[in-house]
């Protein structure tokens, strides 16, 4: 039996068993089942499972994997599942999606968890697109004609064509998330940067296409959704089908234009414009405080949800010095796993540090953060306090990113005005101080004998 099946098998068995997995989804490194009788499930054993990394229970259950395994392991769960006669994981995903659990929720959180179900299925072609405008944009600084070589016109293309598209793209998973037709969400995201705006006056000025950014796209989209489900409830079956898509469109569109782009602009401006002041303010003080307490985030799976914001920055800014700062977070745990691994006999500990560093250095932190880091407690700490040197340096040379969906070393191709060499150095500390806190007080031996 190949490792991912005896994993599919495990991890369901440890769930309940098959008829208590009710949908099963997975991002870049998490497998997220949800069941129905939260009482099966065995949470400690579900840990204990060879090559699960970490397991975190909120509104699905999560199951930290790690990036590439995920896929397999999910494939191979779906596979068991059909087998046995369970029906489509897309219908039951969806259903589950609509009937998400309240508990534990509050309304920030659950505002965070939306934007991260918005953005999470656009991270491959988020991080697909952001390497190779990176790339391009690397080869462009370093001193290369972008017209003198078609090769790299074209690379410019390829990497910037989900850029170019996203608001479509996220007017789709808007509409989607609230039980929407997706076709309807996507023409949100048309209206609101549809390049012919700029032909158009409304009380005497110019509209600004893209004016609110992604955020006016989620708002128009949600809207889109609402009036559909209650237009629908008033139109005739036998017409359904031509005027509830119309009226919708109608009403959206000029609602768009002259109500939504206005004040989301005001909403995206003073976000934008805030996070500059703080970081203008504050300095290194911020920049440490914001990388120091990004983990948290990252542990319940919201830090998706900031995504919108960074894309604003990019958008007002040309680069989100909030991305750099952030991806300290990650840098401070490959020091702190580091300084484990030197330290510690255990060998499964020093198999799991093994298996998270590669990507834990490409900015992937969950690996070491669910396997590692914060099982053992006290590395959790060090680790955050590794990030936040590598934050306070970061707000101190102002390194930004033209794009996202990267981070860790993989970032650096996308690091604003060639400040290539800052943000390596910010990395470099807060690899050294996470690996410094660490070894001198944050791991002791009989730590791990429980891992």
């Amino acid at each position: 039996m190949k490792k991912e099946q005896r994993m599919a098998k495990e991890i369901v068995e440890q769930l309940g068993g098959p008829e208590n997995v009710q949908s099963v989804t997975n991002c870049m490194t998490r497998l997220r089942v949800s069941v129905k009788d939260e009482s099966l499930v065995n949470q400690q054993s579900l840990k204990s499972i060879e090559g699960v990394m970490g397991v975190v229970e909120d509104d699905t259950w999560q199951v930290i994997i790690g990036p590439g395994t995920v896929n397999i392991v999910r494939q191979e769960v779906d596979a068991l599942l059909s087998s046995l006669g369970k029906s489509s994981f897309e219908e039951q995903a969806e259903e589950a999606n609509i009937n998400r659990k309240k508990k534990n929720q509050t309304p920030f959180k659950r505002f965070l968890r939306t934007l991260g179900n918005i953005f999470i299925p656009l991270i491959p072609g988020l991080v697909a697109s952001g390497i190779i405008n990176g790339v391009a944009n690397f080869m462009i600084n370093a001193g290369m004609q972008r017209e003198e070589h078609t090769w790299l016109m074209v690379l410019t293309i390829l990497g910037s064509g989900l850029f170019t598209y996203l608001a479509i793209l996220v007017g789709w998973n808007t509409a989607k998330e609230f039980g929407g037709t997706p076709v309807l969400g996507a023409i949100a995201g048309m209206f609101i940067f549809n390049p012919a705006l700029a032909d158009v006056t409304i009380f005497g000025e110019a509209l600004q296409p893209g004016r609110g950014g992604l955020f006016g796209v989620i708002f128009a989209a949600w809207l889109t959704t609402y009036f559909e489900k209650h237009i629908r409830k008033v139109i005739p079956a036998s017409v359904d089908i031509i005027f509830t898509s119309l009226f919708t469109v109608l009403l959206v569109g000029f609602l768009s234009i002259y109500a939504i782009m206005p004040i989301a602009g005001i909403l995206s401006d003073g976000i934008t414009s805030g996070i500059q002041a703080i970081l203008s303010i504050g300095g290194p003080i911020a920049g440490a405080l914001m990388a120091g307490f990004f983990l948290p985030l990252v542990m319940v799976g919201l830090h998706h949800g900031l995504t919108p914001i960074h894309v604003e920055l990019i958008n007002v800014f040309s680069f989100t010095t909030l991305l750099p700062i952030l991806a300290m977070a990650g840098a401070g745990q490959v020091g702190a796993a580091i300084a484990i691994f030197v330290k510690t006999r255990n060998k499964r500990l020093r198999n799991i540090i093994k298996g998270g560093l590669p990507v834990g250095f490409l900015g992937i932190g969950e690996p070491l953060l669910y396997g590692v880091t914060l099982p053992l407690g006290r590395p959790f700490i060090t680790a955050s306090l590794g990030a936040a040197v590598g934050g306070a340096t970061q707000a101190m040379f102002g390194t930004g990113a033209t794009g996202i969906g990267v981070s860790g070393l993989s970032l650096t191709p996308l690091i604003a005005e060639g400040k290539y060499l800052q943000y390596l150095f910010a990395i470099a500390l807060a690899y050294l101080f996470g690996f410094i806190f660490t070894y001198a007080f944050g791991f002791k031996e009989e730590m791990a004998k429980n891992i």
